[in-house]
């Protein structure tokens, strides 16, 4: 972008807050903000998905990355035009800032032809076949036993109440078929140099049934487990890590607009196991979110 082309952006963007948003907020009494700064707060935050001066030195006008200026913008510009909702804006800004609680989560999610929900007692079994078919458990470093299984299952939907976000359980149309969601790391992983930080992570990730391939549940299983983590839960950022073989759940961060980083090696696995150089994949809330700009 050219200084002419940036200075016409900042531009618009003064108008549209300084004026624009103020000006139309008079016709719209279930605006939940009416003043210049207020509509700043959101339509920045919401732009760097996260409070805005955790990424951007003030004045903010100024110093925004051109894109995330663009996407700023292009929000203000929906909601004038009615197609972008400001009080859930808001509310996601206000979540960042902790400035309101994390609502409860949901008993379940809604897909087309599935459903994400909590984890049952009945889901023991097939969780169990699932985690001891070789074929499922190929990039595991082996398959588990059903105690092993038991256990993995009341350890991932106890993060639930840990942290108000979890692997939900997938339920297809003939049972349960997996889980898909988001937890944090139980191990230290070193991701220091790749993204900065090595604490207050959060992955997301899946392990679906045989009979579950093929049927687009990771992909839109994901998308709806992301939508929640970044919304009702307010995550800025999520991250997901695989083996360097597995060209499967690679595929499916790609298709989530997942940026890959870096490799590592896994600390859980010694040296020279075949499954221990790994690849790390980000994805930032605002870019999910951009989506709903336009």
């Amino acid at each position: 972008m050219s200084a002419a082309e940036a200075d016409a952006q900042q531009r618009r963007w003064r108008i549209l807050v300084d004026e624009r948003l103020p000006e139309a907020a008079a016709a719209h009494p279930d605006w939940p903000v009416t003043r210049n700064h207020c509509f700043a707060r959101i339509l920045l935050d919401n732009a760097c998905g996260g409070p805005w001066r955790e990424s951007v030195a003030p004045p903010a006008w100024a110093n925004m990355p051109p894109e995330r200026l663009a996407l700023a913008v292009s929000l203000g510009e929906a909601v004038l035009a009615g197609r972008q909702d400001l009080a859930a804006l808001n509310r996601r800004s206000l979540l960042w800032r902790r400035k309101r609680p994390v609502a409860p989560p949901p008993k379940g999610l809604s897909g087309d032809g599935f459903s994400l929900r909590r984890w049952r007692l009945a889901d023991d079994g097939p969780f169990a076949a699932l985690c001891a078919d070789p074929e499922v458990m190929r990039f595991f470093p082996a398959p588990k036993t059903a105690r092993e299984s038991q256990a993995e299952a009341r350890a991932l939907d106890r993060r639930f109440e840990e942290d108000g976000f979890g692997p939900w359980a997938v339920e297809a149309p003939e049972g349960f078929a997996g889980f898909v969601g988001c937890w944090r790391p139980a191990r230290p992983l070193p991701l220091g140099g790749l993204i900065g930080r090595e604490t207050g992570l959060v992955e997301i990730g899946w392990r679906l049934a045989r009979s579950a391939w093929g049927r687009g549940f990771a992909v839109r299983g994901a998308r709806l487990a992301l939508a929640d983590a970044f919304t009702r839960c307010a995550l800025t950022e999520i991250v997901a890590y695989t083996a360097d073989r597995n060209g499967p759940s690679r595929r499916v961060m790609e298709r989530l607009g997942m940026s890959e980083v870096g490799g590592f090696d896994h600390p859980g696995l010694p040296e020279g196991h075949s499954l221990r150089p790994h690849r790390l994949y980000r994805l930032a809330a605002a870019d999910f979110l951009a989506g709903d700009a336009v």
